[in-house]
């Protein structure tokens, strides 16, 4: 049975969702788990209901000196970072509940998008793996999409966002190896009941997936030790057969 005794994990993008449910896995499974994201309520009401040993850190990914904080915070807590999921993520549909052609999308939005789905994942995975580099192990998880894979039409900063996510995925995993760290990217596998999808007529909310869909893979991913899979990048469903 996959445990994470003895490991300390950040998961961003805490405070609902995906990230919520995974943190409360994870802290149930006997980690030490970070709570991060923008509020500090919402991260506060994850924590009191985990069953197991939590630290709420609030902020926004997108700030260098708040997610140094969040790093310098766990490491004076639990002494170490061994595992970062980096779950953070908006896009168009997250701020207008709608989705627009490339060419009609605001500048300023586009920049918002790949500012936190991108720059956000480059600085918590740079200053986390720091300590990891000096445990001499540790895994990152970085939640990706099938439009990480793919082009859609009137998905574009959300579509650029994540081709980028998969590229920095299999770069950090080719410069970390040496390290014992394995770097991954996996997605859930369709829509999950997140705030994303709260636009949705009812008639398409029955392929839904719950926003456990995840829990599993990411676990068994954060359990992994030195010369674990590195470098992949592929579907809950789909990591759960690779790694049971």
């Amino acid at each position: 049975m996959t445990t994470l005794d003895e490991e300390t994990v950040i998961v961003t993008g805490a405070s609902r969702g995906l990230g919520a449910s995974m943190a409360k896995r994870f802290a149930r499974e006997g980690a030490n788990v970070v709570l991060t994201a923008r509020s500090e309520a919402d991260l506060e009401a994850v924590a009191a209901d985990a069953d197991g040993e939590t630290l709420v850190a609030p902020a926004d990914v997108t700030d260098e000196r708040a997610v140094r904080a969040v790093v310098d915070a766990t490491v004076d807590e639990y002494g170490t970072v061994t595992g970062l999921v980096n779950n953070a993520g908006i896009g168009l549909l997250t701020m207008y509940d709608e989705r627009r052609a490339l060419h009609e999308v605001d500048v300023t939005d586009f920049r918002q998008i790949l500012d936190v789905n991108v720059t956000g994942v480059f600085l918590f995975s740079k200053y986390a793996v720091l300590e990891m580099i000096d445990g001499g192990r540790g895994n990152v998880v970085n939640v990706s999409s099938g439009l990480g894979r793919r082009g859609a039409a009137r998905w574009g900063p959300y579509v650029a966002s994540k081709w980028a996510l998969e590229g920095m995925t299999r770069t950090q995993a080719a410069e970390l190896e040496e390290y014992g760290i394995t770097v991954n990217a996996a997605d859930p596998g369709g829509r999950v009941e997140t705030r994303f999808w709260n636009h949705l007529p009812d008639a398409e909310r029955a392929e839904i997936l719950d926003p456990d869909v995840m829990n599993d893979a990411a676990t068994s991913l954060l359990a992994q030790g030195p010369g674990g899979v590195t470098g992949e990048s592929m579907s809950a469903a789909e990591w759960e057969r690779r790694l049971e």
